[in-house]
């Protein structure tokens, strides 16, 4: 029978172009805008690292020693708690960051200087955070205890400083300082950069810029400290800090983050433990207020705390739905109109035998139909759309792409969205009364 359907459905439809040209227009423009927008903030708010982020951790503690400061615990920490946090060895792994930008050179390249994001972190990160490489490896937890001036760099630069060859064992000028490459990671896209995420929820929906690219230089950190001093991003300060005659280490500022991986149930309650004996501790000794203002909260849970999802896209989203829904009034009334113009045709074939259910059957098979064409047109409404936001100069403009899933959302939806506004036209269409349409015949 669904073949019979389809068939009268296909004459049905060519039989008036326009109208069913007009209903065809009205899903592929909705399903084109909704689904442009919803593909943005899908990607934008997926999981960064599926399969891993429920066993990454981001611990935190107020390091402020003054009592009016007790507001929940900065978004990063000072130097002495994230490195007395790190030094203890509690988690499966961890990685200390910090970042900085820095002038790099590359000897013998005869190209100028260049001023690079640069992240100070441990050796776990790369295995943590299943970092690719596409030359050479990380460096070891002794190079970290050795502060030997060795580098990671990424696939752009490698790209602009060596054309893309194999530059392991090749020497960089970091700041004052020579450094040696050791790896150099293949091309890697976090969405978002994940273990940068801070500030979101003072930024006023302004967090476009976590979906911008991880850094070019990945440095350990404690040759980081040699090399890069007191140029490290310090996110506040708590109290004044002469930076030209005291150490960014010893500062009262926080400026570090520290993301630790812990793979069972038990090692999480460990280490929340573990964090609120440390805070206690350090109010013992006075250098913190507040013991009780400590948080450690999973990957996930940081990225939504944070608000990563920039504002406009969500409103974009929402803008967009709220026009997919007008559209689908639109087409509601000109099915409705449709079917009821075929009221003789209908009433013909109720008084032949064919049921109400029948004839509802048929009516939402050419709606259906009707939402195959209108998921074509809103296929390539969507890759239209996705085309001009790569073309916008916003951090994350490259990653608009149309994946398999969402491909299959947009036809998927475009058939809901017919047969949905198909419903009660059908409804009605069926239960026109026979006898009066054979007798106004």
């Amino acid at each position: 029978m669904f073949v019979y359907y389809l068939d009268l459905a296909l004459r049905s439809l060519k039989r008036n172009k326009v109208l069913t040209a007009l209903m065809v227009i009205a899903i592929a423009v909705g399903i084109g805008a909704s689904m442009t927008t919803l593909t943005v903030t899908y990607l934008l708010s997926g999981d960064p690292l599926p399969g891993r982020s429920q066993r990454i951790f981001y611990p935190q503690v107020n390091p402020s020693p003054h009592a009016s400061t007790k507001h929940g615990p900065w978004d990063v920490m000072d130097y002495r708690s994230a490195m007395d946090l790190w030094s203890a060895r509690r988690a499966d792994r961890q990685a200390l960051i910090a970042n900085a930008t820095v002038k790099l050179g590359a000897p013998g390249s005869g190209r100028p200087p260049l001023m690079v994001p640069t992240l100070a972190t441990t050796a776990d990160f790369f295995p943590m955070f299943d970092a690719p490489f596409r030359y050479g490896r990380g460096w070891s937890a002794d190079d970290d205890a050795g502060r030997t001036r060795v580098v990671v760099i990424s696939d752009d630069l490698n790209r602009k400083l060596f054309g893309g060859e194999d530059s392991v064992g090749r020497t960089l000028r970091l700041k004052d300082g020579d450094v040696r490459i050791v790896g150099v990671l293949a091309p890697w896209r976090p969405s978002p950069v994940f273990y940068d995420v801070r500030g979101g929820r003072y930024s006023n929906g302004d967090t476009a810029s976590f979906f911008g690219r991880p850094e070019d230089v990945f440095v350990p950190f404690a040759a980081a400290e040699d090399l890069v001093g007191n140029d490290f991003d310090a996110f506040t300060c708590w109290a004044g800090w002469d930076s030209a005659n005291a150490s960014l280490q010893s500062s009262p500022c926080v400026w570090m983050g520290l993301w630790v991986q812990l793979d069972d149930a038990a090692k999480v309650a460990g280490y929340r433990s573990f964090l609120a004996s440390y805070a206690a501790q350090q109010k013992t000794l006075g250098r913190i207020a507040y013991a009780e203002d400590t948080r450690m909260m999973g990957l996930m849970q940081w990225l939504d705390f944070n608000q990563v999802v920039p504002s406009d896209v969500r409103l974009q989203t929402w803008l967009a739905f709220a026009f997919l829904a007008i559209c689908l009034f639109n087409t509601v009334g000109l099915l409705l109109a449709k079917f009821l113009r075929r009221g003789g045709e209908i009433g013909v074939r109720r008084a032949l035998g064919a049921t109400r259910r029948a004839v509802f059957a048929q009516c939402l098979v050419e709606a259906g139909l009707i939402g195959v064409l209108g998921g074509v047109g809103g296929w390539l409404l969507t890759l239209l759309g996705l085309w001009l936001i790569r073309r916008q100069p916003v951090a994350y403009a490259d990653l608009a792409r149309l994946d398999v899933a969402m491909f299959l959302v947009t036809f998927g939806l475009a058939v809901a969205v017919s047969l949905l506004a198909g419903a009660l036209p059908a409804m009605r269409a069926s239960r026109i009364a026979p006898a009066l349409q054979l007798k106004v015949l």
